[in-house]
């Protein structure tokens, strides 16, 4: 029992740590041929969104609202990529363990 108690406690420890590397990693996203790129954290938080002038026309709103959505799903995909990455190892491919937050 203690054996698994001490695995237990290696295991929390490399998911901290997991975590960690992931809240200070960048990932970034783009669309329209990099007419609108998003950065976010490898832990999905949103930390920029640049807009090329090109693409802003009081006319065509909705072109731009599209390339943002489409450049925040492609940022997010990447940083679901580096967590599958990340805490791969650590998990051993159980998908978190099942546990919320994981």
């Amino acid at each position: 029992m203690q054996q698994l108690m001490k695995q237990a406690q290696k295991m929390q420890a490399q998911l901290a740590d997991a975590q960690a590397e992931l809240a200070d990693a960048e990932v970034s996203g783009s669309a329209g041929g990099g007419l609108v790129t998003v950065v976010m954290s490898g832990a999905r938080e949103l930390k920029s969104i640049t807009i090329d002038p090109k693409v802003v026309d009081p006319d065509d709103v909705e072109t731009l609202q599209d390339l943002v959505v489409a450049a925040v799903r492609d940022a997010a995909r990447t940083a679901e990529e580096l967590a599958e990455q990340t805490m791969g190892p650590v998990t051993g491919g159980m998908g978190g363990l099942g546990l919320p937050g994981l």
